[in-house]
């Protein structure tokens, strides 16, 4: 942006960081919201807690300044900062709650990182910076060379560097960092990685101005789905393959590696370690930085997702639309033909062609093939029958079930239940195995009957020849119906 007249006098009327500093009360609200919301990196407050903690900001100020410095509410400061007119808090509902919240914004965060680099700094780094500049246009002009040779010279001069830094090592020669190079470097790492957060915040802001967009385009819109589909996504397209979108991404990648987040921590650890870095009155928060930016990239990352949930009610809400219309077509066809069903129609009401031409070429029917009459041989043959026993025939008996249900309800008489074991040993089987299975059968259909697979039981008796025989079931149980 070129710093010109008219740029300058249009942010002088727009932008929300310039008006903060224009603010009547702007000590109060840079302060409150620095020590809120930017050390403590704070994404998000309830309503509640917000005014709390302004309530005691403005009972010590009042305490100091007079009851008229600040007379009004610390609802009514908030509502007031989040106006659009002002511009310096957003102030919403998250999905699920009916409680207010607050957020920075990102406008307003630049606007107090700049006081902030007003005061005056006991200890200026420039090596830090010289260095850093430096190392940049290394690695730029290095990334864009695409002269093998060149690169090839370029590793090679790194190796012969690195290689005589060993052979000076092993020597016992160790280049170290005095402590105030050590400050420099430490000083621009906190200030990089808090502009870091700030970035997080302006990423966050630029996809929830996108959701918004979106949200009025699906209140307005008249025209074919399709389409409005395809704008939207091309906008979220173009914010996610910009540079600021491609390089919030790479840093996201990179962050979310396990061997990324240790080494940050080992590294965090060992600085503060550091004898030089431990004389300056360093923010402890500093050392966890990169948990910071993980839970600023999730909140960006939730953003994302609620622009995708929007755009999921969208579909959602159009295919019910369609699906309603079509319900009333149907149902308005149904009422008109019920209103006519008595008026018949005159003449002919419709007439319906054949859905398509039956085509059968000649080629295609079958040849004819006389069916296969199978040959019966009706001749008797009269076998040798003088093997042939027919004692069987004879020796046949009935099975009285009544009898033996007779038997169990007699024995229920006296109690509960009764085990086929017990029955038997009571009355003897009489005709072997066929009056067991008749048992077995009477159990199976009486319903007040029981079979314990967990159990067994054997059973024994004698056939008429005086062999002793014995069976192992499962237990069954009468009970008393």
């Amino acid at each position: 942006m070129s710093p010109d007249f008219a740029t300058l006098v249009q942010l002088r009327r727009s932008h929300p960081g310039w008006r903060l500093l224009q603010a009547d009360h702007a000590p109060l609200i840079a302060s409150f919201l620095q020590q809120t919301f930017i050390a403590p990196n704070v994404r998000v407050m309830a309503q509640p807690e917000l005014e709390s903690r302004l309530e005691d900001v403005l009972f010590n100020l009042r305490e100091t300044e007079g009851e008229d410095a600040f007379p009004r509410s610390a609802r009514d400061y908030l509502d007031d900062w989040a106006q659009n007119e002002r511009g310096w808090l957003r102030k919403y509902y998250p999905p699920g709650s009916d409680e207010a919240h607050f957020d920075l914004t990102p406008a307003t965060e630049k606007a107090i990182n700049w006081l902030e680099s007003l005061a005056q700094r006991a200890f200026v780094g420039t090596e830090s910076r010289l260095m850093t500049v430096l190392e940049l246009l290394r690695q730029m002009v290095s990334g864009a060379d695409t002269d093998t040779e060149s690169r090839i010279r370029e590793l090679e001069q790194r190796r012969h560097e690195i290689e005589a830094d060993i052979a000076r090592a092993r020597d016992g020669e160790i280049a170290l960092l005095d402590d105030t190079g050590l400050r420099d470097r430490f000083q621009q790492a906190s200030s990089t990685a808090r502009e870091l957060l700030g970035d997080f915040r302006e990423v966050e802001h630029n996809f929830r101005q996108l959701d918004m967009q979106v949200r009025e385009q699906i209140a307005t819109w008249e025209g074919r789905k399709g389409e409005l589909l395809a704008q939207i996504f091309g906008e979220r397209d173009a914010i996610a393959d910009s540079d600021q979108g491609r390089s919030f991404r790479a840093f996201w990648d990179f962050l979310m590696s396990p061997a990324s987040q240790d080494e940050l921590t080992q590294l965090l650890e060992k600085v503060f370690a550091l004898d030089a870095v431990q004389e300056l009155n360093q923010d402890i928060r500093f050392k966890r930085i990169h948990y910071d930016w993980l839970e600023a990239g999730e909140q960006t990352q939730r953003t994302v997702a609620r622009l995708s949930q929007q755009l999921r009610r969208y579909l959602d809400d159009q295919a019910y639309l369609e699906n309603k219309r079509i319900m009333q077509l149907l149902d308005g066809i149904s009422t008109c033909a019920l209103a006519i069903r008595e008026q018949l129609p005159t003449g002919d009401f419709a007439s319906i062609d054949a859905p398509g031409p039956t085509i059968q070429l000649p080629m295609e029917r079958p040849l004819y093939s006389p069916p296969v009459r199978p040959v019966l041989d009706t001749g008797i043959r009269s076998g040798d029958t003088s093997d042939i026993t027919t004692d069987a025939l004879f020796s046949q008996f009935n099975i009285d079930k009544p009898r033996l249900k007779a038997r169990i309800r007699q024995l229920l008489q006296n109690r509960s239940q009764v085990t086929l074991a017990e029955v038997v040993e009571l009355q003897p089987l009489e005709q072997g195995l066929a009056e067991l299975v008749a048992y077995l059968s009477i159990a199976g259909e009486d319903r007040h009957a029981l079979f314990d697979d967990c159990n067994s039981e054997k059973i024994c008796w004698r056939d008429p020849d005086g062999c002793l025989r014995q069976a192992e079931l499962p237990r069954v149980i009468f009970t008393r119906g």
